[in-house]
């Protein structure tokens, strides 16, 4: 599944791109997020996050690494997550440009492949519920940043 946004954030890309690639800075507004351990610093990190599918709650334990950065235009991480009997692949890149009266413009998209026994229940969630975990993590994202 792909998912893709934009987000105008009432700032200069010089202050928003170091907050987008730091894990610990992020992790603030990842929703469902439950632990943060940093691999090798500024490239590979591990992650614990809860998300719930309707009345079904999942746990995914996730490597994240981020495959190409170029500061403070581009980057894209993948990760890998693993759940009981199920796993999860993310493939997702931002973009920033300048937007209007010094903001930055942050382009995204996530590719997302769910295997296993929650893949038949996630594909009809996952829509609504990425829309709401992508816009409180942007929302929570531009409230750290803008302030």
């Amino acid at each position: 599944m792909r998912f893709d946004g934009t987000v105008n954030i009432k700032a200069p890309r010089d202050k928003v791109w170091p907050f987008l690639i730091d894990p610990h800075a992020i992790s603030q507004c990842a929703p469902g997020l439950e632990s943060l351990e940093v691999i090798v610093p500024d490239e590979k990190f591990k992650v614990v996050v809860s998300i719930g599918f309707g009345a079904v709650k999942v746990t995914f334990t996730a490597d994240a690494e981020f495959v190409e950065r170029e500061a403070p235009n581009r980057a894209k991480i993948k990760a890998h997550g693993k759940a009981p009997g199920s796993a999860t692949d993310v493939v997702s890149e931002m973009t920033l440009s300048d937007g209007p009266d010094g903001s930055t413009d942050l382009a995204w998209w996530a590719d997302i492949t769910i295997l296993g026994t929650i893949a038949s229940l996630a594909s009809r969630l996952m829509g609504g519920v990425t829309k709401k975990l992508t816009g409180a993590f942007f929302g929570c994202v531009k409230e750290k940043i803008e302030a």
